[in-house]
């Protein structure tokens, strides 16, 4: 048993080690940074929802905007898609668990807002009829992925896919990323400083 937990490390390892080469995905981690800063100040919000065990993720990440990562400051307006349980069963009853977010963006979202869908296969439903939803609205799509960004690839203006088809592994870089994510969105948002250790 202990080779399987070291076996396990390593995969672990190795997965965030062949994020950290490809350089396009620090790239990406500093655009929709600033993107989603620039949005911030003008008003705008981030929406965020995963499928399955990516849900939790979505809540995580709205939970350090609106609250803290590493330093106190001033609320960043983000919404998690996911934690509605009312508006999840009704949505999931009367019109179809597909819809669960679509619907959502429909109601809350505003041109110029943002709107992350995260899903380690990139092929999850409910995600990928928000995407559509979303580009209809002038909303600016991202997606967290990995396996090659499945289905969302095409559906998103930024892209972020994990090197692996690997799910447990693809959420231990996705949950890194949106730590980094949520950092530099605070350096673009309260100045380059904001986060610098001493």
């Amino acid at each position: 048993m202990k080779h399987l937990v070291q076996k396990q490390l390593a995969q672990s390892i190795a997965t965030m080690q062949a994020t950290l080469a490809d350089l396009h995905i620090a790239d990406t981690i500093v655009t929709i940074a600033e993107l989603t800063a620039n949005a911030m100040q003008a008003g705008r919000k981030l929406l965020v929802a995963g499928n399955g065990g990516s849900a939790a993720d979505a809540q995580h990440l709205v939970a350090e905007f609106v609250v803290r990562l590493t330093a106190n400051r001033p609320a960043l307006r983000a919404i998690a898609l996911t934690t509605d349980s009312s508006i999840l069963t009704a949505i999931g009853n009367d019109f179809g668990f597909d819809q669960l977010f679509e619907r959502q963006i429909e109601a809350l979202g505003q041109p110029g807002d943002l709107f992350l869908g995260i899903s380690t296969s990139g092929n999850s439903k409910n995600i990928i009829n928000a995407l559509h939803q979303a580009r209809k609205m002038d909303i600016t799509t991202i997606g967290f992925t990995g396996n090659g960004g499945g289905q969302m690839r095409d559906l998103c203006d930024h892209n972020v896919i994990i090197p692996s088809s690997t799910t447990m592994n693809i959420q231990e870089c996705h949950l890194a990323l949106e730590h980094i994510f949520c950092m530099t969105v605070e350096c673009f948002y309260f100045g380059p400083s904001f986060n610098a250790k001493p």
